[in-house]
């Protein structure tokens, strides 16, 4: 068994955690709150952008939905009037400087998770080490029309943007675990934090009160060879495939492919896992069904027996409404700020 297997079966099987990781809780608290000390003291002040910003994150680690809830969050604040842009810290990327991300983007260099919202959406995004850098890069005007709101992609715990909107997402299976902090449990911040942010979106499982329900709904399978050949996923029931997942919940995915019938050989990889023909050599001529997260890294070396499973996010349209609300009243007020720095 690995060490995040391991961990995995610590975290979210219901086993007390040994004593060796819990005693190091205190030391991730220490230096979680040493990283916020300055700003609780003053002494920095979070990057205020311009434009509203909606951050989108979670409390634990690895996968919750979020790439799926930025898609569809610029969908409805286009609907809405709104054009928006995203930052990200483009995890698992090698750029060091903000980086706009396009058509050509290297997912090596900025992250496959800004190279699918690229891709899904055309929104413009740009990433950065810090989402403020970002941020000013993505308003600044060019040849297109600078966003008028910005989603932080996974920015809970990035304090140094200022925020008007925070939204956590939370896996509706797992929840929180076993409600321990890092290295003991899967949480990056206490359970407390959730008083402080105003929505939370839970996908999958049985939201509790107040909670917002998200569903990942599937829209196809698409040949990475050939965009244009989609079918839908209850085509494949009955088929046996190898299923690959390089994403936070791989059994999530796994899941999703057995409820539609299909017989899944798995093969689970590390969140981010930087993919290479080798991984995908099986021995055998089934077809291959893999996330579109995956899918980004895969394009390069893909054949004829690769696909791709296209997911979106199905929400209410009320939270997309309370969302449309809250950034025109922020606005209103954002406005009257940067009027009276001008002034100073």
């Amino acid at each position: 068994m690995s060490l995040a297997e391991r961990l995995h079966d610590i975290w979210y099987g219901g086993e007390r955690p040994p004593l060796a990781l819990r005693v190091l809780v205190p030391i991730y608290a220490g230096l979680s709150g040493l990283h916020r000390l300055p700003y609780r003291l003053g002494l920095r002040v979070p990057r205020r952008m311009p434009v509203p910003v909606i951050v989108v994150g979670n409390l634990t680690v690895g996968g919750s939905g979020k790439t799926p809830l930025v898609l569809a969050l610029i969908d409805a604040l286009r609907e809405r009037g709104w054009n928006p842009g995203v930052v990200s810290r483009g995890y698992g990327g090698t750029a060091s400087v903000p980086t706009r991300v396009d058509d050509h983007s290297d997912p090596a260099a900025v992250g496959d998770e800004p190279c699918l919202i690229h891709q899904r959406s055309g929104a413009p995004i740009v990433v950065a080490r810090r989402r403020a850098d970002a941020g000013r890069v993505l308003l600044i005007k060019g040849n297109e029309i600078p966003p008028n709101v910005l989603l932080a992609d996974d920015g809970l715990q990035h304090i140094a943007l200022a925020r008007d909107i925070e939204i956590c997402v939370i896996d509706g299976k797992r929840r929180f675990g076993n409600g321990y902090l890092l290295p003991a449990g899967p949480l990056r911040e206490p359970l407390a934090r959730l008083a402080d942010i105003a929505f939370h979106v839970v996908n999958g499982g049985t939201p509790k009160d107040g909670e917002i329900p998200m569903q990942l709904c599937v829209d196809g399978v698409v040949s990475l060879l050939d965009a244009s050949q989609r079918e839908p996923l209850t085509d494949w029931s009955g088929r046996r495939v190898h299923a690959v997942a390089g994403i936070g919940n791989p059994d999530r995915f796994f899941g999703q492919l057995r409820d539609a019938g299909i017989d899944v050989i798995e093969h689970p990889f590390p969140d981010h896992h930087a993919f290479v023909a080798s991984d995908l050599a099986f021995i055998d001529d089934l077809p291959v069904l893999m996330t579109e997260k995956d899918a980004i890294k895969c394009r390069a070396f893909a054949t004829k027996r690769m696909y791709c499973v296209v997911v979106s996010a199905r929400l209410p349209d009320t939270f997309f409404d309370e969302i449309d609300a809250q950034l025109k009243r922020g606005l209103s007020i954002l406005s009257r700020l940067m009027q009276r720095h001008s002034r100073q």
